[in-house]
């Protein structure tokens, strides 16, 4: 029997509400914007989830919610067949929920003493349903691919994978955008290692498909 509420649509719709909410109302954004100083300041630990129900501007909540639709249902019913709706449902919202709220431990941490950063986004729990997709399903159908801007032709998700996370990694040492790539970064590991962590036999299939194809 289907689930009578898509947790998927539900959370796009509060996060484009809220991100709107809050581009109207600034004082609604200072206080919901990841900030580490005041969270250590004044004791502020909601912002690591608030935070990700907002977003810079328009462009920034497409991209993010576009990534979330496209492979949020993907992972979202594997999660359902391998566990059961309620329990499938309830580890799906584990690992978007988690992954705005884990990201942003290392920011958290780097940052809690500059009182002038902050940031915001869903980019670590969009990363972390992004990569247990690509751990489901590394290798795309015979013909198929991903198709990422800048680069003009398909690559298999698993070689995304690896690519997104180096170049997060390298971003986050740089810091000269303004762009909290750790939380991508951070985001993406969180969702591979609690994918593991709930079906150990993934990294297997994992192996299994890419070698089918390619070894």
């Amino acid at each position: 029997m289907p689930f009578p509420i898509d947790p998927v649509i539900i959370l796009i719709a509060l996060t484009v509400g809220l991100s709107f909410y809050g581009w109207n109302n600034p004082s609604v954004m200072e206080r919901w914007i990841f900030s580490p100083y005041r969270v250590r300041r004044n004791h502020e630990w909601y912002r690591f989830l608030s935070s990700g129900f907002l977003h810079a501007d328009f462009m920034h909540l497409f991209f993010n919610m576009f990534a979330f639709y496209s492979f949020g249902q993907l992972v979202q019913n594997q999660l359902m067949v391998e566990s059961g709706t309620l329990t499938g449902i309830l580890l799906f919202l584990l690992l978007y929920l988690g992954g705005v709220v884990i990201s942003d431990i290392p920011t958290y941490l780097r940052h809690r003493q500059d009182a002038r950063y902050g940031s915001l986004g869903a980019s670590g729990g969009v990363a972390a349903v992004v990569f247990a997709a690509i751990l489901f399903y590394p290798v795309a159908p015979e013909g198929g691919g991903i198709m990422i801007f800048p680069i003009p032709f398909r690559i298999q998700p698993f070689l995304f994978g690896f690519l997104y996370l180096g170049y997060s990694y390298y971003q986050g040492r740089r810091s000269g955008d303004n762009i909290n790539h750790d939380a991508h970064f951070y985001g993406a590991l969180y969702g591979v290692l609690l994918t593991m962590l709930l079906y150990p036999t993934v990294i297997l299939d994992f192996w299994q498909q890419i070698s089918n194809k390619y070894l």
